[in-house]
């Protein structure tokens, strides 16, 4: 089981053990014994106060409402241990992936700010230089405005190979 610190977010109910193992019998509907039970299968992690006192915060009481939903299913103590995990994955998972996503908008927007979005969420218009002379492809093409990169400058062709094909090739990607 992680260590506390690991597994909550600034989200997450209050991690702090206020409550003494009879109140949270009283308050889950569990008896102590199966409280002390379920600690055994790693399935809750109350805090201990120095002299061992098990304190049950209100993480710990949602968590028991979890188990209790699952037992309600027919989950064995096992089946919910491994559910709980998988679940816990999961959250962390889904956490990590929303900063990877934030991260990656944020280099697209550094590294093309002419289609990135603003404040709003909104995508900008690319800017158009209208003085600018127009490429012999722009004028088979009149009222398409030409891109300009955020320096100002026209945007460069990729350089590379051109590779033409025989009559006979066919072109694989």
């Amino acid at each position: 089981m992680p260590e506390k610190s690991e597994r909550y977010d600034s989200e997450s109910p209050s991690l702090r053990g206020v409550y003494g193992i009879s109140v949270a019998a009283e308050l889950s509907g569990f008896g102590v014994a199966a409280l002390r039970l379920y600690e055994d299968y790693g399935l809750i992690t109350p805090g201990r106060t120095d002299g061992g006192t098990r304190r049950y915060s209100d993480y710990d009481l949602a968590r028991l409402r979890r188990i209790a939903e699952l037992i309600e299913a027919g989950v064995n103590l096992v089946g919910i241990g491994r559910v709980l995990d998988l679940e816990h994955r999961t959250d962390e998972l889904e956490r990590h992936n929303r900063r990877l996503q934030a991260d990656n908008a944020q280099l697209r927007a550094e590294q093309d700010p002419v289609t990135s979005t603003d404040h709003t969420g909104a995508s900008r218009a690319p800017e158009v230089d209208a003085d600018e002379d127009r490429s012999a492809s722009d004028a088979a093409q009149p009222g398409r405005p030409r891109r300009r990169s955020a320096s100002g400058q026209n945007p460069r062709l990729r350089a590379g190979p051109t590779r033409t094909h025989s009559a006979g090739e066919r072109e694989h990607h």
